[in-house]
């Protein structure tokens, strides 16, 4: 991977991070040193890459958790392997999904906005969840170093949305994003889609609807349409039909730089058939690789851990 990384001309990520991010590192330096626990949240399908090395030395000082969050878009026959990772560097680590109410629970006080886009927090704020004893949380923005020499680790970052994707760009994305799918034969699991047609908007959608009073009254949310949900299925199963027979269908050798690229251009290719997107549109890759990153952001495409598990011997970062 890192010889097609140079191969594909891609350098080191450096990138200016926002001014609320700049002054939020400089807050948690100060005032790290006043708080008696640290849960350093993580993205949970790269424990490692999404750690911020600059603060590491000060935070292993501190008793520590370190929260995995977005752990339903991780892979979960993986994730015990992180836990216990973890514990063996005597790292208290705990798998999370904010935005779940069995992962986090919800009182009736202030708590701390989330979003799954970076930049929701924009500044440091305090909240007393106690009062005997007074128990004060301190909820920080999310930071980064603003130098990533790793490519790797910076590619991984991105494909997780850690920052704006014109950084990188969203087609190099993709195209990391396809090379660990084709390395790790991934697009092989899909091969039951197959030979399988689309079925989506050919389901029945029921007999005549019912209407009833109570659907007049104002909802908070309307309900998904079942047109929509099947598109969304066929959508997904066609790009994991592409990717698998794409690969079934090469047969180079993955281990070979040039080789791996040209599979990775016919799978472009083969995409912007099965997505619908015209060939002459100018920026048909781009449109693709947008199209791509939602789903695998959204885990459309399944659960994935891009870090792969040290040994134990390894410090944990």
């Amino acid at each position: 991977m890192k010889r097609w990384l140079r191969k594909m001309g891609l350098n080191n990520i450096n990138w200016l991070p926002p001014p609320h991010m700049v002054a939020a590192t400089r807050a948690v330096h100060r005032r790290v040193k006043l708080v008696d626990l640290v849960i350093e949240v993580r993205d949970a399908r790269i424990p490692l890459s999404s750690a911020n090395e600059d603060l590491q030395p000060m935070l292993c000082g501190k008793r520590r958790v370190i929260a995995l969050n977005k752990k339903d878009l991780a892979n979960p026959n993986i994730m015990h392997r992180w836990i216990r990772y973890f514990n063996s560097c005597k790292q208290e680590c705990l798998p999370i999904n904010a935005h779940s109410r069995s992962s986090v629970q919800k009182e009736k006080m202030k708590r701390a906005t989330v979003g799954p886009l970076p930049g929701v927090t924009q500044d440091i704020a305090g909240y007393k969840i106690a009062h005997l004893p007074s128990i004060y949380v301190l909820d920080t923005p999310g930071v980064l170093v603003p130098s990533i020499p790793d490519m790797e680790t910076g590619l991984k970052l991105a494909l997780a949305g850690s920052f704006k994707d014109s950084v990188v760009g969203e087609e190099r994305i993709v195209q990391y994003l396809l090379a660990v799918l084709n390395t790790r034969g991934t697009p092989l699991h899909w091969r039951h889609l197959i030979g399988r047609e689309s079925e989506g908007l050919h389901h029945e959608l029921g007999d005549k609807p019912e209407y009833n009073l109570k659907d007049l009254l104002p909802k908070r949310r309307k309900p998904p349409n079942k047109s929509d949900i099947y598109y969304i299925e066929d959508m997904i199963s066609e790009v994991q039909r592409t990717l698998c027979t794409t690969l079934s269908e090469f047969v180079g050798n993955l281990e070979d730089e040039g080789e791996l690229e040209t599979l990775i251009d016919q799978q472009f290719e083969a995409l912007q058939t099965a997505l619908k997107i015209p060939y002459k549109a100018l920026e048909a890759r781009t449109m693709v690789s947008k199209k791509i990153l939602t789903l695998f952001r959204t885990g459309k495409l399944g659960p994935f851990i891009l870090d792969d598990v040290p040994d134990a011997s390894d410090p944990a970062s």
